[in-house]
């Protein structure tokens, strides 16, 4: 049998964020269980060896490179399209909520989320109309529908009117990197002071991951610490907010925010992206993960700091309480900072609570695992060929 995939996300270097991530583990694990598939990995730039995670990959280039809305029609529409009709793969699987309308293959889709739908402004115009005319178009077009939570299949089903029961759910899981305690020989209370030393002065911080970008509602985190610092004053001054992750789009309210703070802007570093090694060190000797988008179709910062022992404070709504699970984490209001800074405030002040986090925290992983959503996605893949078998037999 022979399976074509989308691995437009898996980008050579150390450059996988929440798409690759899940595109880069969910994968290896279905050709490992699978040996006797040949997958065929459709790049749409060139491909870094270590994705040919074994003999029964095939990878193939196709151009144009796919990173603008012009370009997602001419990659998906054209040369997606034309490489499948050449080559008649039993099923096209796509990890990232894009696929093709333009092939009678029977199509695999995974959505991540439906944010430009409710929050449409904070994506650009070009942008918002490809995801608003094609994604739903691609659900339905779709035999499956691969959700990365059960919120995000309720709000695709709904949104959608796609029957619940063509929804399938895969959440994203941590890294195996991502552990309690650092490699022998160092020991955890000499990584986290030599962390600290590295990116906070020696001092204790609060962290976020994650791209900057408006979703991820930075402007009301720095409001929030503003309001932390202020209210704690003396006792909490050397406390610091790393914001780890690049600059993507629609940044400047980000750093309009950052500019406006009254108090604790001293305190907070940008520190770009990280290797992995390193972010593994900074959840670690993190006071908590702090992270508090208003919209996310899993949030995998939760449980990368739920699996590294660092406590977490996420917002209360969308996916991020199931994906927390229960007490996994303090849950807040987004859209309003002192809420927030009374969160921050609770994880200050309180290290039985932060011992409890951790605690609930590393309960709540065993619900989830790479293995078992690349199971998800391959009774996916298996339903979807049986449904196309049962429409060829009616004709």
């Amino acid at each position: 049998m022979i399976i074509a995939v989308n691995t437009r996300f898996l980008l050579p270097g150390d450059r996988l964020e929440g798409l690759g991530r899940f595109s880069h583990e969910v994968l290896q694990q279905l050709v490992r269980q699978h040996p006797d598939v040949t997958f065929h990995f459709l790049f749409d730039r060139p491909y870094d060896p270590r994705y040919v995670y074994a003999p029964n990959v095939v990878p193939h280039v196709l151009r144009p490179p796919a990173r603008h809305p012009v370009l997602f029609v001419a990659w998906f529409e054209g040369a997606v399209a034309a490489w499948l009709r050449r080559h008649r793969p039993a099923a096209f699987l796509s990890p990232d909520g894009f696929t093709t309308l333009n092939t009678n293959v029977p199509r695999v889709t995974v959505l991540h989320d439906l944010a430009f739908e409710h929050y449409p402004l904070d994506v650009g115009w070009l942008a918002r109309r490809y995801y608003q005319y094609f994604v739903p178009r691609f659900a339905r077009a779709s035999a499956r529908v691969v959700a990365v939570s059960e919120a995000t299949k309720q709000d695709i089903s709904q949104t959608y009117g796609l029957a619940a029961e063509r929804i399938s759910v895969a959440y994203n899981a941590p890294a195996a990197i991502f552990q309690p305690r650092p490699p022998a020989p160092l020991t955890l209370e000499a990584e986290q002071a030599a962390t600290r030393q590295q990116f906070a002065g020696g001092q204790p911080y609060f962290l976020f991951v994650g791209a900057l970008q408006p979703r991820k509602n930075l402007a009301n985190l720095l409001r929030a610490f503003a309001l932390f610092k202020q209210a704690q004053g003396p006792s909490a001054a050397g406390v610091q907010l790393l914001i780890v992750g690049r600059e993507a789009w629609r940044a400047g309210p980000i750093f309009a925010a950052y500019q406006q703070m009254t108090h604790g802007r001293e305190a907070v570093r940008f520190t770009g992206r990280v290797a992995d090694a390193a972010l593994t060190a900074l959840y670690r000797a993190a006071l908590a993960t702090v992270y508090v988008p208003y919209f996310e179709g899993f949030g995998l910062p939760i449980v990368e700091a739920q699996a590294s022992g660092c406590p977490v404070l996420t917002a209360g709504v969308s996916s991020m309480p199931e994906v927390a699970g229960p007490a996994g984490a303090v849950l807040t209001d987004p859209f309003s900072p002192a809420d927030i800074a009374a969160g921050l405030t609770q994880l200050w002040q309180e290290p039985a609570l932060r011992a409890s986090l951790r605690q609930q925290g590393a309960a709540n992983l065993s619900r989830f695992s790479w293995e078992r959503s690349a199971q998800v996605l391959w009774q996916a893949l298996t339903l979807a060929l049986d449904e196309e078998l049962r429409m060829r037999n009616e004709e």
